[in-house]
Order: C-alpha cells, then sequence, then structure tokens
C-alpha cells in the first residue's frame, strides 16, 4: 500500500480492529521485537487447515502446499529474492544455518561476530567443538573481513539493535575474497526495507516470530539462485526431482532451482501461521512501517528522558526497537511486567519496541511506570 505515512488514528480506524483478540489484553506490550502480536486471521487460517486434514484427509496436501508457495512468495516479495523458490521454508533460523554448513566441503573456515543471536552462536560453537568447522569471532562494532570460506553476519544487533553499517561494501569484500555470506536479517525483515537482490547475499535466515506476526515456526533460509545446485547433507524426498513419483535413480536427482534445498515432510500449519502478518506489512508498505516505527521510537525516548532515563537506539542507525543499559536489566523487565508493561531484557539491555499496535497514551504511562520504578535507585545514588 503507498500512501501517506502512517498515523495513530488510520491505524485506529483500518488496522487494530484486524487484532481485537490480542488487544483485550490488559498490558502495554513493548516487546514488539520479539514476539509479535498476532492478527486475529490466523486462527481463522490455522483453523482453515485443520478443516482440511479433518474434511479431506491426504486432500489436504494440495491447500497445504499452496499455502506453503504463497508463504515463499511473499517472503521473497518482502525481500526482493529474484524468485520465490530462493525462499526454502525452515523451521527456526538455526536449521537454515545447519543447512549451509552442511553444503559447504571439507572444514570450513567459519567468521562471525560476538553479536549473533544465542542459537547461532551456539550452533557455531558446537560445530567447531566437533571439529567440523575453523570458527572466528570478531567484534560487532569492530568487524573487519578476512579470509574465510563463510562469513555469518546479524544485519541488527539483537542486544542493541544497531544496524551493521557498510553492508553492501562488506558483502562485496567477502566476494572479493572468495568466501560466502550468510546474513541474519531476523531484525530487519518486516520492519527495515531490506533488498537480498541488491546486496547480492549468497544466503540469509529469517522467519516471521517478530516483526511479522506469525510465531514460531515459520522460518526461512534464502539461497541464491548460483547456489541452488550446490548440496546439503540436510536433504529429504522433498527435494527430489520427481517428489511423488517414488522412484530412486543413481545418483539422486533433486528438484529444480531451489527447491533442491526442500527437506522431508514439511511442517504444514506455519506457513498458515505466518500469511496474515506478511500480507499486512506488504499492504502497509515496509517504508512507511519503518517511518512509524522512527517516530514512535523518538516519542518513547522523549517520554523516558523526561522521567530522567537515559536510553539508545533512537535514530536510523537502529532498528525498531530502544534499549536502556542496566546491570540488572532482567529483574526491571519482569516488574514491569508485574506492573502491566511487557519488556524484556537480553544481558544488560531492556528492549522496548513500539509498534503500530501502540497508542501514544500507552507510551506515556510505560515511561512513567519505569520512571517510577528506578526512581528510589536514582535517590540512592
Amino acid at each position: 500500500m503507498s500512501g501517506p505515512p502512517l498515523n495513530e488514528a488510520w491505524l485506529k480506524q483500518h488496522v487494530w480492529p484486524r487484532f481485537s483478540r490480542v488487544l483485550q489484553r490488559d498490558e502495554i506490550y513493548l516487546a514488539n521485537h520479539s514476539l509479535g502480536r498476532p492478527p486475529d486471521r490466523v486462527a481463522e487460517d490455522v483453523r482453515a487447515a485443520l478443516d482440511a486434514w479433518y474434511r479431506d484427509m491426504d486432500g489436504a496436501w494440495n491447500l497445504w502446499l499452496e499455502a506453503r508457495e504463497r508463504f515463499r512468495s511473499l517472503t521473497a516479495q518482502l525481500v526482493n529474492a529474484p524468485s520465490a523458490d530462493c525462499i526454502v521454508p525452515k523451521t527456526s533460523a538455526g536449521q537454515g544455518l545447519r543447512a549451509v554448513l552442511n553444503a559447504l566441503p571439507g572444514k570450513p573456515r567459519i567468521l562471525t561476530t560476538d553479536a549473533e543471536f544465542d542459537s547461532i552462536d551456539f550452533i557455531l560453537r558446537v560445530y567447531r567443538d566437533k571439529g567440523r568447522i575453523d570458527l572466528k569471532m570478531l567484534a560487532f562494532e569492530r568487524f573487519a573481513v578476512e579470509r574465510a570460506d563463510l562469513v555469518v553476519l546479524s544485519t541488527v544487533a539483537f542486544r542493541t539493535g544497531q544496524i551493521f553499517p557498510g553492508l553492501r561494501e562488506t558483502v562485496g569484500r567477502v566476494h572479493a575474497l572468495g568466501a560466502k555470506i550468510l546474513l541474519d536479517v531476523y531484525h530487519h525483515e518486516g520492519v527495515l526495507p531490506f533488498d537480498l537482490a541488491a546486496l547480492d547475499a549468497d544466503f540469509a535466515i529469517g522467519g516471521s516470530y517478530k516483526y511479522l506476526r506469525g510465531g514460531p515456526g515459520a522460518c526461512w533460509l534464502y539461497v541464491h539462485p548460483r547456489h541452488h545446485r550446490l548440496v546439503t547433507l540436510d536433504t529429504g524426498w522433498f527435494a527430489k526431482k520427481d517428489v511423488f513419483a517414488y522412484q530412486r535413480p543413481e545418483p539422486p536427482q533433486f528438484a529444480a532451482g531451489g527447491d533442491a534445498w526442500l527437506e522431508s515432510t514439511p511442517p504444514v500449519l506455519a506457513p498458515f501461521q505466518a500469511l496474515a502478518g506478511l500480507e499486512l506489512a506488504l499492504e502497509l508498505g515496509i517504508e512507511r512501517i519503518r517511518q512509524h516505527s522512527l517516530e514512535q521510537k523518538g516519542f518513547l525516548a522523549a517520554q523516558l528522558r523526561r522521567n530522567g532515563i537515559a536510553v539508545q537506539g533512537v535514530g536510523e542507525d537502529h532498528g525498531a526497537f530502544l534499549t536502556i543499559g542496566h546491570a540488572d536489566a532482567p529483574r526491571i523487565s519482569a516488574e514491569l511486567k508485574q506492573r502491566g508493561v511487557k519488556t524484556d531484557a537480553r544481558g544488560d539491555y531492556l528492549r522496548l519496541c513500539p509498534d503500530i499496535l501502540n497508542a501514544r497514551e500507552e507510551l506515556e504511562r510505560a515511561a512513567a511506570t519505569l520512571g517510577a520504578l528506578l526512581q528510589p535507585e536514582s535517590t540512592a545514588r
């Protein structure tokens, strides 16, 4: 949808009614960067998938596979992938990382940062300890490309929200050194404009859990067309040339294009969870969502500062959430929840993310609640 900038009055009329169930909750929800709030239609779509099972039994596969292909198509449109088959459905971003690692020959050299999400970081460390890869980690803020076989890099740091600077130049340097790059775009997709084709990235991982409101399990791996014929050990019968022919040619024959990266029988409900959120993001337009996010972040930051709270992550060099540094951030988040304000914490960072469903009045109350919570500490100092 192209149009004027989003504002609260328009959203309240045209978007909020689509979230009537979740907006009944008696809380100020500022964890939109974590588990996104689902549209009402998610329940309807999942119910339709289940109804087809009850009604049609194995005939439901027609509907299920149509939903999978629509999920791939919408995701490709969102991130500007060259084609829908570049999007390989996965149940987690980590599953996508493993598929790439298991496609690389020998003992590949992996270069990454110290700011990767725990799942990605944990997988890399386990592969290292099992002798499957050589691993080198550099500081996110001082990352510089070195010789490697694969670079694994978050485009937005999950703790701080910092956007990785000079991403296109970094991809170019990686390729100049003969390496491949895998981008974790989980904190980019659906809330920041993103163009995988223009970046010329080799691989990317993302999902609908956060800003796309599709819940767990609706994730994906992006594989550039030049790597479609690269064979991964993470495979299965849905990657075969003729899936339902039940033939066993030697050597194994793979499906065309990115379908060669599919695996075994897919989880069929995950695409149904994700469709409504994907469609809404594309309807509103990511540029408009980003502009509204910047305005919401700026307003909340101003309210926090009025309450004597220092905040980071306001500008365009950060993603969709604000952070407050605090040595006891998990306790602060837990106490805020008891007071009706849902946030979360990662290490020493309290994270707060307003979105299109947050009224300005909510943000004022949230800032005042946090100010009252932290005021005794200020007085003690």
